[in-house]
């Protein structure tokens, strides 16, 4: 599975952006598509994950309310919606994809990014103050 990210730019506080993950090979056995970031000096941070079976979504409490993440089968993407962009938000954007593990359970969403077996490359996104 390749994942290519896109989408990233320079947008001021307050504004929106929406990424977009396209996912390229055997996709229909991943179990959650998911967004992480990572801000200079900081580590990696789960953003948030949406399940190929229902489509429902899970987020960090960071982004709750602002970021929708969304799955379009026929083209085998995932996009994030980011609204009301802060300063904060600046980072390098990563799209992952899971093959699920055996201790899963209905309804998990995996936040954590060991869980995830493939990465996309990164799209940096920078908000301004």
């Amino acid at each position: 599975v390749q994942l290519q990210a896109s989408g990233g730019g320079l947008v001021q506080a307050g504004g929106s952006l929406r990424l977009s993950c396209a996912a390229f090979g055997r996709t229909s056995s991943m179990y959650a598509m998911g967004w992480f970031r990572q801000a200079p000096g900081k580590a990696r941070e789960f953003v948030a994950t949406i399940r190929t079976s229902d489509g429902k979504g899970f987020y960090a409490d960071s982004v709750k309310g602002r970021f929708t993440a969304s799955r379009d089968t026929a083209k085998n993407t995932v996009d994030l919606q980011m609204n009301n962009l802060s300063p904060d938000d600046t980072a390098v954007y990563y799209c992952a994809a899971d093959r699920q593990d055996p201790y899963y359970v209905p309804g998990y969403y995996p936040q954590i990014a060991q869980e995830y077996d493939y990465w996309g490359q990164g799209t940096l996104v920078t908000v301004s103050s």
